[in-house]
């Protein structure tokens, strides 16, 4: 739950109700349903105090994330060793929530959506559009199950990418939208092109253990790494290769 009297309700962006004009699949699963529209995600300047906003959210400077109990990190990072996304990996998969900048009147997610499912097209995976709490939501299916949940917010677009498996998609769905309903948005002021990825940033303690377990990695030893392990990859990856990608790191 949030903490703290929120603010500015009237300004938040409207929410985005469709990905592209295509029929919703039958609601025949938990993850299909259309759920009870959520309060959340929220804005930093919803809350009075914003410093209440860091209560029970691990701070990643652009998002502020509710950690699940039983859940690990898993940090991706690009070609030069910077942090590009934090995977909250569960017994039933792994996803990882984004923020990216956005206009004000929203409406990014839409575009967005579209040109998902396109690329999964493109890659001859069955794409399916189901409707969820904040609107339209992307499944991608293949040897694993991709799906893609945006919200439009004020100034800001959250895309959560949840990666899981058939028998585990529903459960993990379930896990990420809860999570995703207590995120915090911390947009800042400076004027950024539309879609341009909002910074993440590791508190130090993580950031001191993530460059002891890199150095562990290079020089061939493995290194337990109590929660948080590293993923080389390049900050940019299409659809397919999210499909693709590991449910339990890697």
């Amino acid at each position: 739950m949030a903490f703290g009297r929120r603010k500015r309700k009237d300004e938040r962006a409207s929410i985005s109700r469709a990905a592209e004009d295509e029929p919703l699949e039958p609601a025949a699963a938990l993850a299909a349903e259309p759920a009870e529209e959520l309060e959340g995600p929220f804005d930093i300047d919803d809350f009075d105090d914003p410093a209440t906003a860091e209560l029970a959210r691990l701070d990643l400077g652009s998002v502020l994330i509710p950690i699940p109990t039983a859940s690990q990190l898993q940090v991706e990072l690009t070609e030069t060793g910077l942090p590009s996304a934090i995977w909250i990996v569960t017994p039933n998969g792994r996803f990882t929530i984004a923020a990216y900048a956005a206009p004000k009147t929203g409406g990014l997610w839409r575009e967005v959506a579209a040109e998902l499912a396109a690329a999964l097209r493109k890659d001859s995976v069955e794409v399916s559009i189901h409707d969820g709490p904040w609107g339209r939501e992307v499944v991608g299916t293949a040897s694993g199950v991709v799906r893609f949940i945006g919200v439009d917010g004020y100034r800001w677009m959250i895309r959560c990418v949840v990666n899981g498996t058939p028998d585990t998609i529903d459960a993990l769905t379930q896990e990420a939208r809860e999570v995703l309903a207590d995120t915090v948005v911390r947009r800042g002021n400076t004027p950024l092109p539309v879609r341009t990825p909002l910074p993440v940033q590791l508190p130090e303690p993580m950031a001191a253990q993530l460059r002891e377990a890199t150095a562990a990695q290079q020089a061939g030893a493995q290194q337990p790494g109590a929660g948080v392990s590293a993923a080389r990859r390049s900050a940019a990856g299409s659809a397919m290769q999210q499909l693709r990608s590991s449910t339990t790191g890697g």
